[in-house]
């Protein structure tokens, strides 16, 4: 089974960069699980625009995303309001969805609006890493660093 991290945006910072493919390449190796990260084209965001022009970005970059989940794949939004966990629900929810022949184990990232209520409707499970909020760039990284964890 796939492990598939999608995320809207580019993460522009080398050191950023070069963990996540350390961490990729890692878990790759080692594991029977294939990392894939996937990177959705963010939208600009004008300064000082209303609610609604704000909104509707967030519901671009959730429209490529869920372009890259297929139907049978388990999907985790990465949400702040989303469950709390340790490691080892983590994992069990990777085995729950190898066990129901999902295609692909999906968390998603959203950009720095968050993610569209579409796509948090779509996800299997809502998933808060911390109450506080992170850099989505430094949450690819925070990811990776949990699955590797998990894995070892």
């Amino acid at each position: 089974m796939d492990i598939k991290l999608i995320a809207v945006g580019k993460v522009k910072e080398e050191y950023f960069r070069n963990k996540i493919d350390e961490l990729k390449d890692k878990i790759n190796a080692r594991h029977r699980y294939n990392i894939n990260i996937i990177e959705v084209p963010d939208e600009s965001i004008p300064e000082k625009q209303s609610e609604t022009v704000l909104e509707n970005i967030k519901n671009k970059e959730g429209k490529k995303i869920l372009s890259k989940i297929e139907k049978k794949d388990y999907v985790v939004a990465l949400c702040i309001d989303g469950k709390s966990t340790d490691d080892s629900k983590l994992f069990e929810l990777i085995k729950r969805a190898e066990s129901d022949y999902k295609t692909s184990f999906v968390l998603v990232i959203g950009g720095s609006l968050g993610l569209s209520d579409e796509v948090i409707k779509r996800a299997d499970y809502k998933l808060s890493i911390s109450g506080m909020t992170f850099p989505h760039q430094l949450m690819r990284v925070v990811i990776l660093e949990i699955l590797y964890n998990i894995f070892l």
